[in-house]
Formats: structure tokens, C-alpha cells, sequence
């Protein structure tokens, strides 16, 4: 009797010798050559464009001067740090900067995720897609647009806010012109034109959901609202932990273009915050020495809480970054 010889294909078996290091590169070469083909140029763009430019951040230890270079001007050591720290403004920087970025993570990293919810147990398709697409549309306006539409709704003569609150005999107050509504302009409308965009990403993930654990919930009589506390919150968990993560690491880097572009002399006492600061120091007033420092010191925060918060996720959720 003959008996028919069915063999499973095998991997390419490394070398021998792939004990070491270049074996075991060349090998993996070999192997994987398109995707490494594929990473090339990914790769020389960050090394051209963000690597070779770290650098030069030796100009925050150096009284840096045009003529002669980054290399060439006088070191300084810590000298620009000090000057920084010394400066009246430093403490309300970096109180502005703590409350307007605590303000907008607040805000911005629930409303997503009660969106996503609600929008996964809409079972009308031409609604859901509706609600999706108007609140999704406002990421893709430009931040010069946004801050042209806020100044002119908020305008105190001819604003809309203004009209409607003529209306009913109540003054209109000047909302750009007044520190204390300052946030609030930033920040809400930060999370319209936002919540819908960052929504979508709640939506995957509640769409990787295991669709048996909902027929188990169904089973054992779960209503609803159980459902969504006990399956769907628990299956996005980690994208929510990894997004918290991301926005509290970036909380002292808070977007520069919008709060400049609503500054006025007005509202400084809470508009003022780093970015801004850095801008004027190094472009307006040319002292790049002291705004490279002054950059530096606000990454070296950014990384720490981006390590702690890290470590805490990952040892509350399990899930983190790393």
C-alpha cells in the first residue's frame, strides 16, 4: 500500500552561526527585506527632520549668537534656566499653562467616549451616520477659521452672543476682551470641533468588541445601561488608558496657534502660557538662547509626566504605553 507523503511547508531555517549579532541581522535582512524597505523613508525623515535639529538644542547652554554659530557661541552652562526660573512671569507661565491644558483633558477625554457609547447603540443607520458626520466635519476646519468664527461670535456689538442676549434687555459682556472667560472660549471650543474626530477611535474599538459577551449579557438579563458599564467601558479601557496617557504627557506642550491667535492685551493675565512665550522671547525679541531653554525645560516636564502617568495606567489598568 503506497501512503501519500504530505509534508507542511517549513520556514527558512536561520543560519547556523546566528548566535551573533550580524548573523542574526543579515538573516532577519534577508528575510524581512521589504519591510525594511518599506521604513526607509519614514526613518530618513525623522532623522532629517526631528533627530539632526536635536542638536542644536545646546543653544539653551550657550549665549547663542548668529555670527557664530550654534557650536561657536559662548557656553553658558545653566545660565538661561536660571534667568528663566528667576523671571517674574515663570510661576503664572506655568500656573496658565497647567490649568488651561488640566482644563482641556478634563473636558475633552470623556465627552468621546459618551459619544462613541450613545452612537454605538443607535440602530438607525441614516441617523447614526448623520450624527457622526456633523460631529466629525468640524475637525477638519482650520484653527484660523475657528478663531475668526469665535471672534466674531463673541464680538460685543455685533456678535451673535451679543444679539441673542440683546434680545432679552441683557448687556453683552466683551467675552474675548474679559481673562476669566478665556478657558472656557479656548477649551469648549476645542471639543467641538474635536469630540467627533477623537469618537471615531471609541467607535473601532467598541466594533473589536467580542459580540458573545453581549449574547452572555442578554442571557444573564442585563438591561442596557449594564451592558454598556460591563462590555463595552471594559473593552475600550485600553484605547481610553492610551489616549489619557498621550494628553497628560502633552500637557505642558498645549497648542501654541490658537491661543495666540485669541490673545489680546486684555486677556493676557490667563492667555499667556509657554508656547506663547517662547514665541515672542525667540522670534519677536530674537533671545533664541533663552527660548531654547525655555523649550527644553517645558519637553524634560512633558517626558516626566508621560512616564508617570504611564506607570500609574499600567498599574491601575494593566495597560499602558510600555
Amino acid at each position: 500500500m503506497h501512503t501519500l507523503d504530505v509534508r507542511t511547508p517549513t520556514k527558512t531555517a536561520p543560519p547556523a552561526n546566528r548566535n551573533t549579532l550580524g548573523s542574526r541581522w543579515r538573516w532577519t535582512l534577508q528575510r524581512h527585506w521589504q519591510l525594511y524597505l518599506l521604513v526607509i523613508l519614514p526613518l530618513v525623515y525623522f532623522v532629517i527632520f526631528k533627530y539632526i535639529p536635536m542638536s542644536n538644542v545646546v543653544i539653551a547652554f550657550k549665549s547663542y549668537n548668529v555670527i557664530e554659530g550654534a557650536w561657536g557661541s559662548d557656553w553658558v552652562g545653566l545660565q538661561n534656566f536660571v534667568t528663566f526660573f528667576r523671571n517674574p512671569v515663570f510661576w503664572p507661565l506655568i500656573k496658565n499653562t497647567l490649568i488651561l491644558s488640566g482644563y482641556a483633558v478634563l473636558a475633552s477625554f470623556p465627552l468621546p467616549i459618551i459619544l462613541a457609547l450613545m452612537l454605538n447603540e443607535v440602530r438607525h443607520r441614516f441617523f447614526r451616520k448623520t450624527v457622526q458626520m456633523v460631529t466629525y466635519a468640524p475637525y477638519f476646519i482650520s484653527v484660523v477659521v475657528i478663531v475668526s468664527m469665535m471672534i466674531l461670535m463673541s464680538a460685543p456689538r455685533l456678535g451673535i452672543v451679543s444679539q441673542t442676549l440683546g434680545l432679552f434687555g441683557i448687556p453683552a459682556p466683551d467675552l474675548l476682551g474679559n481673562p476669566d472667560y478665556f478657558r472656557h472660549i479656548y477649551v469648549w471650543s476645542d471639543v467641538w470641533q474635536t469630540t467627533g474626530y477623537a469618537a471615531v477611535i471609541y467607535l473601532a474599538a467598541l466594533s473589536a468588541v467580542d459580540p458573545g459577551l453581549y449574547e452572555s449579557a442578554k442571557m444573564d438579563g442585563a438591561s442596557r445601561i449594564q451592558r454598556i458599564w460591563h462590555v463595552d467601558i471594559p473593552g475600550i479601557m485600553p484605547v481610553a488608558m492610551i489616549i489619557l496617557i498621550l494628553s497628560v504627557g502633552n500637557i505642558m506642550a498645549i497648542g501654541f496657534e490658537k491661543v495666540y491667535l485669541l490673545q489680546n492685551p486684555l486677556n493676557l493675565e490667563t492667555s499667556e502660557i509657554i508656547a506663547t512665550y517662547v514665541y515672542k522671547t525667540g522670534l519677536l525679541n530674537a533671545d533664541f538662547s533663552l527660548a531654547t531653554a525655555v523649550g527644553l525645560f517645558n519637553s524634560v516636564i512633558n517626558l516626566i509626566l508621560l512616564v508617570v502617568v504611564n506607570a500609574v495606567a499600567k498599574r491601575i489598568s494593566g495597560s499602558g504605553l510600555w
